[in-house]
């Protein structure tokens, strides 16, 4: 049985489905296999075996691995982004004007 520290994907538990999705394109039949063995063993999660076993299908049919780095850093993946999403016009909500007066009944607003 292959290690957690000999995974061809750095930080295999640690990443999301659609990361990993994404990432296990990056591998060729031999890497995938090991990934899916160890899936298989583990966590056992029937969308990342599924997407596995189909991509391991398309591997042996002749697909070849994508671009990239499959131990890219985590960072450059959307789902770890810090800090949220970007505000920009269109996704600002409405301006709001707060009362000129607070309310009298509040002790911790100005009359």
């Amino acid at each position: 049985m292959t290690e957690h520290d000999q995974l061809p994907l750095p930080d295999y538990d640690h990443l999301p489905v659609g990361g990993l999705i994404s990432r296990i394109r990056t591998l060729d039949a031999t890497g995938l296999q090991t990934l899916l063995d160890y899936e298989r063993s583990h966590a056992r999660r029937l969308q990342v075996v599924t997407a596995m076993e189909n991509r391991l299908a398309s591997l042996h049919e002749g697909a070849q691995p994508s671009g990239g780095d499959p131990a890219a850093a985590a960072a450059d993946d959307p789902a770890h982004a810090s800090g949220g999403s970007k505000v920009s016009e269109a996704t600002t909500g409405p301006k709001i004007n707060p009362p000129s007066q607070g309310d009298p009944t509040n002790p911790g607003q100005p009359r």
